[in-house]
């Protein structure tokens, strides 16, 4: 056995002996409300299928269709082989959507956040990034070798005081609109008013709110009234409430012109699928002509809040679709998400780096399908697990 062998057995050997290694499940069934595994149906808490648009026959048609007009593969970046009309007409109606002037379409959400940011920033430059910002939001802020100032989460106190200090070329603000594993969101009428006063751009990653905040379910700056500021930008995922896949960045047209020219990200991948652009243009539709779907799903994110606070376990301050249980425990934590999934609740446990430690927790996505009886029965099989500790 080679050293290289023995090293990498021996981390995996450490991360198994620490309660850390993942381990993929292989389910039988589209990633729905209920997915099945080895033969056994469960209730699917781990899905971010928020408004349940995945597999949506509108949807499914357009993608359809798309592949027989344009294929299965674009072959090539768009820089090399062209871009086809679809593209375009995506990132037209993408970019409406979020009111902004032009959109760029990625393969995936890490991909646009990396080279977005890697992009915009460089070693002359000062990044603010929130504590629980994304991997992506981090792997990006790397790549840029920009100074990096990182401000207590949702503290726009913490990050005034960095603004102010900074004697950078450009600064950039960059916050998730909805933080993954918290669920609770961005206090971005301030962190807008900072990046005014000290003449700083803001990017928000809106994946998990794209298609479900906002009152036409646009998203966080549409909650809070920002969609027409210049100098906020705009990250959405095709692959959560979307129900389909890729990612966009809705941008001023000048800096759409610069990642084309500019983002390693975006020049040399092959471009996604056709399918996705035509599918993103679906899922926008019924977005518009279903807005029952958010609104169940909120009903449920409120009473799912409700009846865990009214047992006193703890969770987020505020109601979401996503909703952790905080455990604070590693083995606890894996005990149970095991005691759910004997239970017929398929969860993952969410430990460290993840989650910083001491903050393990199960993190339950709601999506609209779900029902009360759904969320009833989490309930008692956690108040079942708390009373036989």
């Amino acid at each position: 056995m080679s050293s290289f062998e023995i090293q990498i057995r021996e981390e995996l050997e450490s991360l198994s002996a620490d309660g850390l290694l993942r381990t993929v499940d292989s389910i039988e069934t589209g990633c729905f409300s209920q997915i099945t595994i080895d033969g056994q149906t469960f209730l699917n808490f781990c899905s971010n299928n928020y408004l349940a648009l995945n597999g949506h026959p509108y949807i499914a048609n357009a993608m359809k269709k798309a592949i027989d007009l344009w294929g299965t593969s674009c072959s090539a970046s768009r820089l090399i082989v062209g871009s086809i009309k679809l593209f375009e007409e995506a990132e037209e109606r993408l970019a409406g959507f979020k009111r902004k002037e032009a959109a760029l379409i990625f393969p995936s959400g890490y991909q646009a956040n990396v080279s977005v940011i890697a992009t915009l920033a460089s070693s002359e430059d000062n990044i603010f990034s929130d504590q629980l910002n994304h991997a992506s939001i981090i792997d990006g802020c790397k790549l840029s070798r920009a100074k990096l100032s990182i401000y207590r989460h949702r503290d726009v106190n913490n990050l005034e005081d960095l603004l102010k200090n900074s004697k950078s070329r450009r600064k950039i603000i960059v916050t998730d609109g909805v933080f993954s594993m918290d669920g609770d969101i961005a206090p971005l009428k301030e962190i807008s008013e900072l990046a005014d006063r000290y003449d700083a751009v803001v990017i928000v990653d809106d994946a998990h709110a794209t298609g479900v905040l906002g009152k036409d379910g646009k998203g966080t700056l549409e909650l809070f009234d920002l969609q027409q500021k210049k100098n906020i930008m705009v990250l959405g995922t095709g692959g959560k409430a979307l129900g389909v896949g890729g990612a966009f960045f809705c941008c001023p047209d000048y800096i759409k012109q610069y990642l084309i020219n500019k983002s390693r990200g975006f020049i040399y991948t092959t471009a996604t699928v056709p399918a996705i652009p035509a599918g993103l243009m679906a899922s926008l539709d019924v977005i518009v002509n279903e807005p029952d779907r958010r609104k169940r799903l909120h009903e449920l994110s409120n009473y799912f809040h409700q009846r865990l606070k009214a047992e006193g376990f703890m969770t987020s301050k505020t109601p979401s679709h996503i909703l952790p249980l905080i455990i604070g425990d590693n083995q606890k934590v894996i005990d149970m998400a095991l005691i759910l999934r004997k239970n017929g609740i398929y969860v993952k446990p969410i430990r460290f780096p993840t989650v910083p430690k001491g903050t393990e927790r199960i993190r339950f996505s709601l999506t609209s399908h779900h029902t009360k009886e759904d969320v009833d029965k989490v309930i008692d099989i956690i108040k079942s697990y708390i009373l036989l500790r």
